[in-house]
């Protein structure tokens, strides 16, 4: 969702396929190297006594680990702990600030064309209501910040993905999206890309985010 926000506003003259490729690789290459980290320090964690297993025998995950189990680690590491801490809610903060930009870029644009508000006047309208919004989390917190959290991550996310590849493969017309294609790469139609691309956002995409969301329920 967030690449497809930001690519809206990426030049004509860039290759769409290869700048997804490169986008792609280095986000999922991102969140395995989060991966391979977070395993191993839970179970540090457990080692140093920090309870890292639900009452069901699971994993602690979500807002849980981030604000929980995490913290507590760091607290075990002494002074270090400090500084890492910092470090890790300091690129957190940045990711959660690249990722309200992109969702806040949806409805404001929607504003702006469909509605003919100006730009500066619908950031302020869609900011107040994500900001009354927020104000009613938190004085809620210990009831909806948790809902909220799983909400988004266990179920939106995956629903979101499955509403684009739906849009992008069966709504959008082909000849719209190679016409796009065409303005950074005048042969999109020979490349191997548009030889699958097609069927597979058609077909494979929504099957696998719907057994992936099937497993996570």
């Amino acid at each position: 969702g967030t690449m497809l926000i930001y690519g809206s506003y990426v030049s004509h003259n860039e290759n769409l396929p290869k700048l997804g490729a490169a986008v792609s690789l280095i986000d999922i290459g991102v969140a395995v190297l989060a991966g391979l980290l977070i395993i191993p320090a839970m179970y540090v964690a457990l080692h140093n006594g920090v309870q890292i297993f639900g009452e069901n025998g699971k994993l602690l995950a979500e807002d849980t680990l981030i604000f929980a189990v995490l913290p507590s680690l760091f607290d075990t590491m002494g002074l270090v702990g400090i500084f890492v801490a910092l470090a890790f809610f300091l690129l957190m903060s940045i990711a959660s600030l690249t990722s309200s930009i992109s969702m806040l870029e949806v409805p404001v644009s929607y504003v702006v064309e469909k509605r003919n508000v100006t730009r500066q006047k619908a950031v302020w309208i869609i900011a107040a209501i994500i900001f009354s919004l927020s104000v009613l989390i938190i004085i809620n917190f210990n009831t909806l910040f948790g809902f909220v959290i799983t909400l988004t991550t266990r179920y939106s996310q995956p629903l979101l993905g499955l509403m684009l590849c739906i849009f992008a493969g069966w709504v959008w017309r082909r000849n719209d999206i190679l016409q796009e294609l065409k303005k950074g790469d005048e042969h999109a139609e020979q490349s191997l890309f548009w030889r699958i691309w097609p069927w597979y956002v058609k077909f494979v995409c929504p099957v696998v985010i719907v057994f992936m969301f099937y497993r996570s329920l």
